[in-house]
């Protein structure tokens, strides 16, 4: 059992989650002082759990990027976010290699992008991004799939 119960291993979770949380929550939320914001509200619930523990790590690291997806859908939903105009510059917190194709990926709908993502940039596999977002693993292979084609005729497009 891995638990979050002190100090020293809250300090460890959050060295080792949060650049991953911050890229997830970015990629859903296109603004970084937004994706900050989700990154301390996922922090704030694992500190709450610091009663309750994980079955192994990767038991905590799926529990991590769930609950950054929802805290997004929820910050989407949010009545301060609904009526917030941005002024920042869109600016997208990668290395120059990794942007060109993120841009595109930008572009998909939020369920293709999320499998993409943990896909090719967690390096999860189908059945552990079925069991993070709670879908059959068909659903998840299907969407990786179309969003796989998407991506494609996307990138078709802009190079030719």
């Amino acid at each position: 059992m891995v638990y979050i119960n002190t100090e020293k291993e809250y300090v460890k979770a959050v060295g080792q989650f949060s650049d991953m949380i911050f890229r997830i929550a970015y990629q859903n939320l296109f603004n970084t002082s937004d994706a900050e914001d989700v990154v301390q509200d996922v922090f704030l619930k694992l500190l709450k759990q610091k009663d309750k523990g994980f079955n192994d790590y990767e038991h905590l690291k799926s529990w991590i990027i769930r609950v950054t997806i929802n805290q997004c859908l929820d910050y989407k939903k949010s009545f301060f976010r609904k009526n917030t105009v941005y002024l920042e510059d869109f600016e997208i917190p990668y290395e120059p290699h990794e942007r060109e194709i993120l841009e595109e990926l930008y572009q998909l709908p939020k369920d293709y992008r999320n499998i993409l993502y943990l896909y090719y940039y967690e390096e999860y596999t189908i059945k552990e991004i079925a069991e993070i977002l709670g879908k059959k693993q068909n659903t998840v292979n299907s969407k990786l799939v179309r969003g796989r084609n998407r991506l494609k005729k996307l990138m078709e497009v802009k190079h030719g």
